[in-house]
């Protein structure tokens, strides 16, 4: 079982209705660890700790814990009636992950308020523990998940949970979790190996009654650097946290990944080499979407390949990048138990100039949709220098699918198969967009290796919009770049279409 799973999982019974009269979690009162907090607290202390040699977390826990199996984990339940903030009822609850099975990492909870920060105890009787454990043994807590009311207004669902390393996972409304989030990645798809950094603590604020935003501070440490987020949670349609983030090196890091997205992708219609499987897609995305500063919108869809591939997408100040979920009918998929469909896509929105860089694609290969084999972030274009201070600031769109230019018709399918001895056949499907409403447009449509033939447009009477399709003679090529693009004269009227064929 992969963390990837364990996660939504894990939620399990996570929706419950508020219920007058049951007791609650509290962040029990222990004055010599009461301390003052405020905006620069956490900075203050990224700031002291890049400054000291690395130390690993505690990972410390019986081995009854450490060694549990999913199913033992997941009997680790958090005991909903006793949420933290649930009296007051504010719109927002908190629960809490136990520690154990992938999650050994022991991490410090805080709640915040008044100025002052004081310690979310571990507290057993809050889990349905074993029988027999010791009540007075303090094993702490691996993480926490935060609950509103976003589909209906009497229920509290689960919108986000920070669990595992620096990843976190959100929801909007109607959706349930696919994809996450990273808070800094180094060193991904990299020779030396991959530095996973860790959040090690958490400050909640506690939200004001009624209130529909929460801000969750988290202090992220590893060998090579530290840093400190304020994530400011908004739960709706979209689910938006806007992240401030503040990044103190101990060392030169040459290959950083900024923003870092991680989801799964095992095969489609464009892409079934092999595949023995009555379900026609499995994924949490289906393609990388970027907004240039040219205003071009790129559509590049994901792909599982032989060999572990790293695309690079060049630009200065992006308006934004996001791993995408477009494919939305239960027919996609027809997995009654994934429900694929309801799968959020995550755009990253930066603010302010993020200055010269690349989106980073990484596709690595797999053979089962337990597995996250997809990432993609920013990595600017200079290395980061240590005992600098990196500011960072960015709004993350937990949501359905960000739509970006709507006069630019979408590309919502790729497919491919044979065309004759060594040839390859691609069919595109586009909606929407000034092109619906078009005499038939233009197609631009190249390669970097091999030879284009038989290039069509045709209307589609069946989804409204337009049907491209081509051939790709490769030759010799073991590797083609392809680009298409609909326009009349010199405007564009769709995304560019960009694909990496491989023989």
């Amino acid at each position: 079982m992969q963390r990837r799973h364990a996660l939504p999982l894990l939620a399990g019974a996570a929706i419950f209705l508020n219920m007058p009269g049951m007791g609650r979690m509290s962040a029990q009162p222990s004055p010599p660890g009461d301390t003052p907090f405020g905006e620069d607290t956490v900075r203050a202390q990224a700031r002291e700790m890049a400054r000291r040699p690395f130390q690993a977390p505690d990972t410390t826990l019986p081995r009854r814990f450490a060694q549990a199996d999913y199913d033992a984990y997941r009997g680790l339940r958090f005991r909903p009636e006793r949420a933290l903030w649930r009296e007051a009822r504010p719109g927002f609850q908190l629960q809490l992950f136990h520690r154990g099975f992938l999650y050994r990492e022991k991490v410090e909870l805080f709640e915040a308020s008044g100025g002052r920060a004081r310690p979310i105890a571990y507290d057993p009787a809050n889990f349905t523990l074993p029988e027999g454990e010791a009540p007075g043994a303090d094993f702490g807590h691996a993480g926490f998940r935060l609950h509103a009311p976003i589909n209906r207004p009497d229920v509290m669902d689960e919108v986000c949970a920070f669990l595992g390393a620096s990843y976190f996972r959100a929801v909007g409304k109607d959706l349930r979790y696919g994809l996450s989030a990273r808070g800094l990645a180094i060193r991904t798809a990299d020779q030396r190996g991959e530095e996973f950094p860790v959040f090690r603590s958490f400050w909640l604020e506690r939200p004001a009654p009624g209130a529909d935003s929460l801000v969750v501070h988290a202090l992220l440490d590893s060998p090579s650097a530290t840093a400190a987020f304020r994530f400011t949670i908004r739960p709706g349609v979209a689910t938006l946290m806007d992240v401030q983030a503040s990044l103190y090196p101990r060392a030169d890091i040459d290959a950083v990944g900024i923003a870092p997205l991680t989801s799964m992708y095992q095969f489609a219609p464009n892409d079934r080499a092999g595949i023995d499987d009555y379900r026609p897609a499995v994924h949490d995305s289906d393609g990388l979407l970027i907004a240039t500063a040219r205003g071009e919108q790129l559509w590049r869809p994901l792909h599982n390949p032989r060999e572990l591939q790293v695309s690079s997408f060049a630009e200065v100040n992006p308006r934004g990048f996001g791993l995408m979920q477009r494919s939305r009918a239960f027919a996609d998929y027809d997995d009654l138990e994934a429900a694929y469909e309801k799968r959020p896509s995550l755009w990253v929105e930066p603010i302010g100039d993020w200055g010269q860089g690349a989106v980073q694609l990484v596709e690595i290969p797999t053979d089962s949709e337990v597995h996250d084999n997809i990432v993609a972030f920013w990595r600017p274009a200079e290395p980061l220098k240590a005992r600098q201070e990196y500011n960072l600031v960015y709004r993350l769109h937990w949501l359905p699918e960000w739509r970006g230019d709507t006069g630019l018709a979408r590309f919502t399918a790729t497919r491919s198969g044979a065309a004759g001895r060594s040839g390859r056949l691609f069919v595109l499907e586009t909606q929407g967009g000034r092109a619906a409403g078009t005499d038939l447009p233009q197609l631009e449509v190249n390669a970097s290796q091999g030879e284009i033939r038989n290039p069509v447009v045709q209307p589609n009477p069946e989804t409204g919009g337009w049907r491209v399709h081509f051939e790709l003679a490769p030759g010799s090529a073991r590797i083609s770049e392809l680009r298409a693009l609909l326009k009349t004269g010199e405007q564009p009227l769709s995304e560019t279409w960009l694909y990496r064929w491989t023989a």
